[in-house]
């Protein structure tokens, strides 16, 4: 069930462990569930709860969970060491950690933390701190893992590729519904459809699908209507494979075309232009972002459009399959080959109550980057 080979993690765990001697650090306590994947190969939406991936300089491992995922462990990981801690036990997981940290010689060591994590509640991460204090040296080290998954290796290109075919089906399926009277119900379904049957995964967050004044949205809402002979249609989704995600967004216009609409689109396919010149190694990712901004402002859309333009993309977990760096005033995060990063350009304008969106995935390369979808950025109407 491993989504990799073996040797592709040992390359993983050598890189984290040269990350761990450069800060310092004796070991890492993990809580993001898309850390211990990266990692492990192990998954499980059990991250809710409590359990925590230790992982030393000396290469030794362990995690600690619940008896629900020890199986699902054991099953899809290459962890040999796993430690269940008991539901309503009055001393709680923290305890049991500092002792199995003990165990493995951890005294006065200095360990970084993943403490921005959903995984780790505020309530929890006080009790972990409580537990450890006096024993170990916390340091937040939250990015470390993150910032290794950002580039990815062609192993993970590879799911990457794939997620991208996938996330084209659902394109098709939905596009081959869309007119008026076609229910969104049966949109999303054909959608989701698409990706479970060419072998893919849920989402990390729901699709995002609205028409109408809903097509300003660029959240999920619940609540499904039919298309009307003149509406409009926002898709923002994925193609998920091993966890992988590839996004795509349109908004898909039905029936007339209003000139205001054009506009819209025409802006929104410039932006998109200039943000992927502006993607390439050496540059931050607030060049992409003011790439965006100075289209869209120029054609009259700086009240209309976000603050951000995108984000990177790797295997993600709910609630979000969006990963670091995003695309935002300020951020000075370098772009590196082997990144896959989604760009999307967002127009909602709430006095007409039109709405333009326009996004795609691509692989960051030395030489251009590698367009993901078989999708030209066209215009689509129905």
């Amino acid at each position: 069930m491993l989504p990799f080979s073996g040797e592709e993690f040992l390359n993983r765990q050598a890189r984290l462990r040269a990350e761990l001697k450069i800060r310092n650090l004796d070991g890492l306590l993990m809580f993001r569930q898309e850390s211990m994947y990266w990692l492990t190969g192990y998954e499980t939406f059990g991250f809710c709860f409590f359990q925590c991936l230790y992982f030393g300089v000396d290469r030794r491992m362990f995690l600690l969970t619940r008896s629900a995922d020890q199986r699902q462990a054991q099953l899809t990981s290459v962890i040999d060491e796993i430690h269940v801690w008991i539901d309503g036990d009055p001393q709680g997981p923290t305890l049991q950690l500092r002792q199995l940290l003990d165990s493995h010689g951890t005294t006065g060591a200095r360990l970084g933390v993943e403490y921005e994590s959903y995984g780790l509640t505020a309530r929890r991460g006080r009790e972990l701190d409580a537990a450890l204090a006096g024993f170990c040296q916390l340091e937040d080290h939250s990015e470390l893992v993150g910032r290794l998954r950002m580039i990815k290796s062609e192993a993970e290109l590879e799911h990457v590729r794939r997620a991208a075919e996938l996330a084209d089906d659902a394109l098709d399926a939905a596009v081959g519904l869309i007119g008026p009277g076609a229910d969104e119900g049966h949109i999303l379904a054909a959608m989701q459809g698409a990706v479970f049957a060419g072998g893919g995964d849920y989402p990390g967050n729901e699709f995002i699908i609205g028409s109408a004044e809903r097509a300003l949205l660029c959240r999920y809402a619940s609540g499904r209507r039919e298309l009307g002979a003149n509406d409009q249609l926002t898709l923002e989704f994925a193609g998920v494979y091993r966890h992988y995600h590839v996004a795509l967004m349109r908004t898909v216009l039905v029936g007339d075309v209003h000139p205001e609409h054009r506009a819209m689109f025409d802006a929104a396919a410039d932006a998109l232009t200039a943000c992927n010149e502006a993607l390439k190694p050496g540059a931050t990712a607030e060049d992409v972002f003011n790439a965006h901004a100075r289209v869209l402002d120029a054609a009259g859309f700086q009240s209309h459009r976000l603050n951000a333009c995108g984000y990177s993309l790797g295997a993600r977990f709910t609630p979000s399959w969006m990963d670091y760096p995003m695309f935002h005033q300020g951020n000075a995060e370098v772009i590196t080959e082997d990144m896959v990063m989604f760009m999307h350009m967002i127009i909602m304008k709430s006095d007409s109550g039109r709405a333009m969106t326009l996004g795609e995935t691509v692989i960051v390369g030395a030489n251009g980057n590698e367009r993901l979808s078989r999708h030209r950025p066209e215009l689509i109407c129905r």
